[in-house]
């Protein structure tokens, strides 16, 4: 039969999921309140032009 308490204390975490969180938070993501923020704070018609430029 299998000791869930010996097999958790054998765990530890692959390095592979320390560096894949690290980049994620180093990223600046846009989220969709980043976006209603700034078209709120912009004068009319800035937010529109950004988005046809890309």
């Amino acid at each position: 039969m299998i000791n869930f308490e010996e097999e958790l204390k054998k765990f530890h975490p692959s390095l592979e999921v320390e560096d894949v969180e690290e980049a994620i938070y180093q990223q600046d993501l846009t989220d969709i309140a980043d976006l209603l923020i700034k078209r709120i704070t912009e004068p009319e018609g800035e937010f529109e032009q950004e988005f046809e430029e890309e």
